[in-house]
């Protein structure tokens, strides 16, 4: 039912506006059922996607049918390493909002930065597409009840996802609620289950600081996919950050050549 609902490419295009057309290895986190991995793969770059849910996973195949340069994996993201020498880490689709993780929230939004730093080269980007409001109350403390998916998938299964009771903690930036799921199978059964959930709305701030503690450096930051800057009537965060350049080798014993005027000077270190 997501690849259903979830038909809408804004966020597709800006992404790859925003990424270039230069060939680029890239890493996305929670790649899913490759809504963004395939139309990153199918511009050209070589992509590799990681997400623990198999069942999405396994959708990506039909749509990615003869490209050599799509790689995905079933992966905790949390826990598992991510691997390295990547030129860009997609923290996309609101993943940084959406973590599945059994270790403090917050921690854990800034785990995958560090991790995302981690697994870039030298000088590579991240890529934030992250659900934002200045009024963070008015989104999570409503109340009531605010469907998120509904209808049939192609196996017949009918259904629904809603939101319900939703709270917000300004102290905390905790968002508390209840995610209810209702099926009606084909052979009649039915299924209803609600599972209490909460997230952690981290601020711009927030984002920032382990942004800076990570090395990255902010390049762009758009409120929306229109380019506007970060405001009241905005609901995105979207930031490239560059991952600061090594500029001395690690390891002694090696040579840097320096350029003055006409003279080329050699020091090893």
């Amino acid at each position: 039912m997501y690849d259903y609902e979830e038909t809408d490419i804004t966020d597709v295009e800006f992404a790859l506006s925003v990424i270039g057309t230069n060939p680029k290895r890239i890493l996305e986190i929670a790649c899913g059922s490759g809504r963004i991995l395939v139309p990153l793969g199918k511009a050209g770059h070589l992509v590799a996607g990681l997400d623990f849910d198999e069942y999405m996973l396994s959708k990506i195949s039909p749509k990615s049918k003869g490209m050599k340069n799509i790689t995905w994996q079933k992966s905790d993201v949390i826990k598992d390493n991510w691997g390295n020498g990547y030129d860009v880490v997609m923290l996309a689709a609101n993943f940084l909002f959406n973590i599945v993780a059994d270790i403090d929230y917050a921690k854990a939004q800034a785990l995958v930065i560090k991790k995302s730093a981690d697994a870039l080269v030298s000088g590579g980007h991240i890529y934030i597409d992250y659900g934002y409001t200045l009024h963070p109350e008015k989104w999570f403390g409503s109340g009531g009840e605010n469907i998120i998916w509904q209808g049939t998938d192609n196996n017949g299964n009918t259904g629904k996802m809603t939101l319900l009771d939703g709270s917000y903690d300004s102290m905390t930036g905790l968002n508390k609620f209840t995610r209810r799921f209702e099926l009606l199978l084909p052979d009649g059964t039915e299924i209803k289950q609600d599972i209490p959930s909460i997230k952690h709305f981290a601020t711009l701030e927030q984002i920032h600081h382990w942004l800076e503690v990570s090395d990255f450096i902010v390049e762009e930051e758009y409120g929306d996919y229109s380019r506007n800057p970060i405001s009241e009537t905005t609901n995105r965060a979207i930031i490239w950050a560059r991952k600061k350049v090594s500029l001395l080798p690690r390891k002694r014993g090696c040579k840097i050549f320096c350029v003055y005027g006409n003279e080329i000077f050699q020091i090893r270190i």
